[in-house]
């Protein structure tokens, strides 16, 4: 019987090469894309169900206030820890319409809604990234291996190869720090921009 640290351990060493070149071609491009969104007013809205849940707030908590460096606060907002809204939806509505409704609420052209999923077989998310895209919301999905209905909901995936959720949901809170650094990184040119432009 295999020792429970070296199975999980060696779990997720099996998913990283796979998972860097993944991440690679996504994460640099959605840094850059994000800080050019936050760094000029606009919005991030991320969610997801149970541990995926926790890994929001906490991206939002690294954007509202900061990774390492001080910057500016960005705009995120988590639509799972609002517990009166959450059960208001999900008794009138169902709990399947518990993102959709605050993305309908919330969301606005060109905002980017980001749904994290293990198993990326969430209805709710799914829903969430049905409303987005009516809304005018770009969609990014952190999900489990594919194929699985919230990655073809969604505009754009980064998809963690692992069988093991657990290990598929340590690598989303790797891509959520790599993100942030990948915002600080584009920032300070979206700041300069910005400023150059007012100053005409």
């Amino acid at each position: 019987m295999m020792d429970p640290l070296d199975t999980h351990l060696s779990g997720l060493q099996a998913a990283l090469p796979e998972f860097r070149t993944l991440a690679s071609a996504t994460l640099p491009r959605w840094g850059e894309l994000l800080a050019r969104h936050l760094g000029t007013g606009g919005r991030l809205l991320v969610a997801g169900n149970g541990g995926s849940a926790a890994e929001a707030q906490h991206l939002a908590a690294e954007l509202v206030g900061r990774l390492r460096d001080e910057r500016q606060p960005l705009s995120a907002i988590a639509l799972t820890p609002d517990s009166s809204a959450i059960t208001a939806i999900s008794n009138d509505y169902g709990y399947e319409e518990v993102f959709a409704r605050q993305v309908r609420a919330h969301g606005r052209p060109g905002d980017v809604l980001m749904l994290m999923s293990t198993s990326g077989r969430s209805p709710n998310l799914v829903a969430a990234a049905h409303a987005a895209r009516e809304a005018g919301v770009r969609t990014w999905a952190l999900t489990g291996q594919k194929p699985n209905p919230l990655s073809r909901a969604c505009d754009e995936t980064l998809a963690c190869p692992s069988p093991d959720s657990q290990v598929v949901q340590e690598l989303h809170l790797v891509s959520v720090h790599l993100l942030c650094e990948y915002v600080d990184l584009a920032l300070p040119m979206v700041v300069d921009a910005l400023e150059e432009a007012l100053a005409r």
